[in-house]
This record gives structure tokens, C-alpha cells and sequence, in this order.
């Protein structure tokens, strides 16, 4: 940026199945993949031209820094205290859901590597799990299977929706309007952040 002095570069690593995965054989299929104009799922809704307007603002208390939190159904349970995390490269389930949805262990997947934070805290990743999750307002929904790697570590958020199952979903999030809009066959599915649980799980977070 011609003018400004720039001391250095930050960046953030998040490992996980972004980008096909760890060996080079599946990156390059990856990236056939993404690249093929063939690439659209069959079954993919139409795309929907849709945005965010001053009546979605209607039931937002006005905020800084709310998280963008919201409720999905997995093996038939409504799930609570999911973060919508767009700059999160895998899709994350924390042992205690793995647990309280009564999950057994067999129906676990091996994989390798870490995750790495902000602050560069390592976490192992040793498997994962394929679960269908459905994404709905009350009217509309959308079911795909997601692979949520399953993390033994402590927060206050039972599931971490990141860029793979967003991306697939053309999941559009807000988070000054806490809302996030996708594409269905009837039109457009608009999911609510429920602003009193994220103020809670994000003081429970620091």
C-alpha cells in the first residue's frame, strides 16, 4: 500500500480439510475440483439474489462485538451454541456434544495434524465424524452431511460451523444484522443469531 509503512504480516492458520487436505494429491484435486465450471452439485438450489436490509435490523439490540451463535439439528437434536465462523477452515465438534449426543465411538474417522490459534496453541486432531445437519428458519431448511472434526478441548460453543459447510450452503452471515441468508428450492432460508446466548457464551470465551 503505496504510502503506508508496514512493520510486518499476520496471519492466521487454522488447519483442517480446506483446500482437499494435507497430501498433494488431494490439494490437486481439490483444486480440479474448483476450478470446472461442472463443479455445481446437480442438486444445488438456483442461485438466489438476496441481502440484508433495515427490517432484518428489527429484532437486533444493538452490539460491537456479538458472535453470530444460532441452533441446528444433528441426529434428530436441536443443537445449541454453534458459532458461525467464517474464518475457521474445518467444521468443529467439541468432545462434550460428541458425548451428549450419545455418539459412538466406532463411528469415528482417523485424521492427522493440528489446528493452530491466534496465539499458535496447538490442538492434535485425531479424528472426525460425518453427520447430516439441517439448516432451517421454521419454514425452509437444507440438509447436508458435514465433517465436523472432533476436538477434545474446552469452550463455551458446543459446534463451530466453518468455510466448508458455509461455502456449500452459499451461506451469506451478517453480523451486524445477526442473521445469516442461504439459498433453498423455495427461495431464501434466513436464520437468526440468538443475541443473549452469544453474549453469554462470549463472556464465558475470555
Amino acid at each position: 500500500m503505496h504510502g503506508i509503512p508496514i512493520h510486518g504480516e499476520l496471519n492466521t492458520i487454522w488447519e483442517g480439510f480446506s483446500g482437499g487436505g494435507r497430501s498433494a494429491s488431494k490439494c490437486k484435486q481439490y483444486m480440479r475440483v474448483a476450478m470446472s465450471l461442472d463443479a455445481r452439485r446437480p442438486d444445488h438450489p438456483p442461485e438466489r439474489d438476496f441481502c440484508f436490509t433495515s427490517s432484518d435490523l428489527e429484532d437486533v439490540v444493538p452490539h460491537e462485538d456479538d458472535p453470530v451463535v444460532m441452533s441446528f439439528v444433528t441426529m434428530g437434536r436441536k443443537v445449541h451454541k454453534v458459532l458461525i465462523d467464517q474464518g475457521s477452515s474445518t467444521d468443529v465438534m467439541f468432545w462434550t456434544m460428541f458425548n451428549s449426543l450419545q455418539l459412538s465411538p466406532d463411528q469415528l474417522k482417523p485424521c492427522d495434524g493440528c489446528f493452530v490459534g491466534f496465539t499458535r496453541d496447538q490442538v492434535e486432531v485425531q479424528e472426525y465424524i460425518e453427520l447430516r445437519t439441517t439448516f432451517s428458519d421454521g419454514t425452509s431448511a437444507r440438509k447436508i452431511t458435514v465433517r465436523y472434526i472432533v476436538v477434545n478441548a474446552s469452550s463455551a460453543y458446543n459446534l463451530l460451523s466453518g468455510r466448508p459447510s458455509l461455502n456449500r450452503l452459499d451461506v451469506v452471515a451478517s453480523t451486524t444484522h445477526m442473521k445469516m441468508k442461504l439459498p433453498s428450492l423455495e427461495g431464501v432460508i434466513t436464520i437468526s443469531s440468538y443475541q443473549k446466548m452469544a453474549r453469554k457464551c462470549y463472556e464465558s470465551s475470555l
